[in-house]
């Protein structure tokens, strides 16, 4: 009879009693061979998960009363500064070219998640409506409403957990380009999660540029903006609040809006601008980027380990993300992977390594849609046979990413490894052989009464291997085993 572990060991035993220090066995055999080998095959079937969409509710960002708000304030905050003689312009002028914006959030530092942010949408070049949407790129990653409303900003998500960054200030909103603070609105509620409404106003800092032009940066987390006023002057990529979900909003995300121009006092015009340059782009030829990212930006923002499966509740409660890094061997433990731009017809090799860089599994997962986030888990147990720091990979187009996680108790003392280690035979007679894969450096047994009755020491490289119980009289007894790490893990025993 061949035994097929969880963990993927073969176990050949002889007929003396085997110990395994590993959580669970499922059955034994009687031959006189042991080999292990690590699992690998072309996919394993995640335990769940999949597309994650945002703002499914096409919820607008503004609705035509508030963007007739924005521009007002944004013109009186100009007038304002021009009458404080704070305005860095004398009068309506452009001086040289418009700006070249980098990217306009940035995870918290220290955070280890590999990336913070997707895009749900960009302008609408096509101002029919309804469902008749393009964006620069000739795609449809953008949307209207029957209402008349288009898309007038790029949405950047944050992804994953996008509640709980928001909590923690995981997201930054940074300044795209150097320029003066225009306008500045701080404490409007950032939870309504409601349709579009008049009333529903957002946290927001508006950046006017050298040239003229103007960037918005829209949906702010409450009071977490900037201690700069409007008037003060910000350099490129300096902080200027968080990504939240103020306003007409159904998630934490920033709506970044750019003018080219602002009309005030009673010159030029507002005009709006795509900072992306495409085939579709009717608004403008060139590019608003230092840098312009890919329409499509694959890329894993995170692999987790998770106790048990991280919970999405409807907004705005945030995740129950059940993040860990440390673990019992015991455990059932749960291996989140969260893409962005998950591309159809791609795959990523994904990997579960112990301390000792052997791989329990290696395979490679399908992508068999397009999906601007996704996340997929997969759950193991019965594997950890090997205490220390392991390693869940993820390798996606040349990215590789690693989350690394610690298991411990292979050898730990309590009622649950008590009840579940096996033993067979069991009576048995004379000769105890240990296996396991953390070195043994001693063993005592003890009577019921709690009596040590035998104590065996070993320093050898190898460990203790095997011990003799001849001598012990019939009865039942409980044997300590004590790891190189100074783990203990006691086993009852039978002798007849």
């Amino acid at each position: 009879m061949l035994t097929f572990l969880k963990r993927f060991d073969y176990i050949i035993l002889t007929n003396t009693l085997i110990i395994m220090t590993s959580k669970k066995i499922t059955s034994l055999v009687f031959f006189f061979l042991f080999f292990s080998f690590s699992y690998t095959q072309n996919s394993l079937t995640p335990s769940g998960g999949g597309e994650f969409i945002f703002n499914a509710n096409k919820t607008p960002c503004l609705t035509d009363v508030q963007r007739e708000v924005l521009l007002s304030d944004i013109k009186n905050g100009i007038q304002q500064l021009k009458l404080e003689k704070k305005l860095v312009f004398s009068k309506y002028h452009k001086s040289g070219g418009h700006p070249l914006f980098i990217w306009p959030v940035k995870k918290k530092d220290g955070l280890e998640y590999n990336d913070v942010w997707g895009i749900s949408n960009y302008v609408d070049q096509n101002l029919s409506y309804p469902n008749q949407v393009l964006d620069y790129n000739c795609g449809s990653k953008t949307y209207d409403t029957a209402s008349g409303y288009n898309h007038w900003g790029i949405d950047i998500f944050n992804w994953p957990f996008q509640w709980k960054m928001m909590d923690n200030d995981d997201v930054e909103i940074i300044a795209g380009a150097p320029g003066q603070i225009i306008l500045k609105i701080s404490a409007m509620e950032d939870r309504t999660c409601s349709a579009a409404s008049d009333i529903n106003n957002w946290n927001v800092v508006v950046i006017q540029h050298t040239d003229g032009s103007a960037a918005v940066y829209g949906h702010m987390k409450q009071n977490s903006l900037t201690t700069k006023n409007v008037g003060d002057m910000v350099t490129e990529g300096e902080f200027l609040g968080i990504v939240g979900s103020s306003g007409n909003s159904s998630g934490p995300h920033l709506h970044f809006e750019v003018y080219s121009e602002i009309e005030w006092d009673g010159v030029g015009q507002d005009i709006l601008v795509d900072p992306y340059a495409g085939d579709c782009n009717t608004m403008n030829t060139d590019s608003w980027w230092q840098d312009q990212k890919p329409y499509t930006n694959p890329n894993i923002n995170a692999v987790l380990t998770h106790s048990t499966i991280p919970v999405f509740p409807d907004c705005p409660t945030q995740e129950i993300t059940n993040e860990s890094t440390d673990f019992d061997a015991s455990d059932d433990i749960h291996f989140g992977l969260y893409m962005r731009d998950q591309v159809n017809g791609t795959s990523i090799n994904l990997k579960v390594i112990r301390p000792d860089n052997t791989e329990v599994y290696n395979w490679n997962f399908p992508f068999t849609a397009n999906y601007n986030a996704s996340w997929f888990y997969w759950n193991f147990s019965n594997i950890y046979d090997m205490d220390g720091e392991w390693k869940w990979e993820a390798t996606y187009l040349d990215q590789t990413v690693t989350n690394m996680f610690n298991v411990t108790g292979s050898l730990n003392v309590d009622e649950e490894d008590f009840k579940s280690t096996s033993i067979y035979p069991n009576p048995f007679n004379a000769i105890v052989n240990i296996y396991s894969k953390t070195k043994i450096k001693s063993a005592r047994i003890v009577d019921v009464l709690g009596k040590s009755i035998l104590e065996f020491n070993k320093n050898s490289e190898e460990g203790i291997k095997e011990l003799n119980l001849e001598k012990l009289s019939k009865g039942m007894y409980f044997l300590t085993l004590e790891g190189d790490g100074n783990q203990k893990k006691t086993i009852k025993l039978i002798k007849t």
